[in-house]
């Protein structure tokens, strides 16, 4: 499904374009092509040509690579509002489901270098951070990242995002988010229960190693074959 057609209005107004920039000397411009790639250059400023993101540099996130349901889910909630960075609402706020899909199959089959990863935390952080993110804490019921994100932390087919080549504010805004209900996912919402579970210093821990990690270009993991420590409604649906 394409989101912007053609049709006898754009053809006239490409034909008004031509007579004015003959009458003033000027060379009309050509018509864009009609590809998916110039239809999302505006996601490029944010997110990188090939949606690599801005990692280290700046605070917006890597989309090459995700799960295509994974990002598709996002887009829908930007869209309706559940989700709530305004500059996202407005450029998704009319578009519909099939061109959403096409996106996010299109950045789902992106795999452009990682950024650089940001500098090591302190040593104190940095052993909580990897102790979160690939044990858990059982003693506070934490899960460990990886348990869902994969081992590789790459994230997990058909739904779960990859955690590398992400800015630390942004790892702790969107955690942050989940603490203060400001964030939302389909029921049963684990990310919320999980995060719940943790301290502020264990999410600016976790947000910290997980951004110093070097990214790798592999995809997603499979469907783990055992079940995931908590049920996960963006998984299960």
């Amino acid at each position: 499904m394409r989101f912007y057609r053609s049709g006898p209005q754009a053809l006239v107004g490409i034909a008004a374009l031509a007579v004015m920039a003959h009458a003033s000397g000027q060379v009309a411009p050509k018509p864009l092509a009609d590809t998916l790639e110039q239809r999302v250059v505006a996601c490029a400023i944010c997110h990188g040509k090939s949606g690599e993101g801005t990692g280290a540099r700046d605070y917006y996130p890597r989309l090459a690579g995700k799960p295509a349901r994974y990002l598709y889910t996002q887009l829908v909630n930007f869209r309706e509002g559940r989700r709530k960075y305004p500059q996202m609402v407005y450029l998704l706020r009319y578009m519909p489901d099939d061109y959403l899909r096409e996106i996010a199959d299109y950045y789902a089959k992106l795999s452009p270098p990682y950024p650089p990863p940001s500098r090591a935390p302190s040593k104190r952080e940095a052993d909580r951070g990897e102790t979160l993110a690939m044990k858990g804490d059982p003693d506070k019921k934490i899960p460990a990242c990886a348990a869902c994100h994969g081992q590789a932390l790459n994230g997990l087919q058909p739904a779960i995002p990859g955690l590398l080549g992400l800015h630390t504010d942004y790892v702790a805004a969107q955690l942050g988010g989940w603490k203060t209900k400001t964030r939302v996912a389909t029921a049963p919402d684990c990310m919320a229960e999980i995060v719940s579970r943790m301290s502020g210093d264990d999410i600016a821990a976790v947000a910290k190693w997980l951004a110093s990690r070097p990214g790798m270009a592999m995809p997603p993991a499979r469907e783990a074959a055992h079940p995931l420590p908590l049920t996960c409604g963006s998984q299960a649906n």
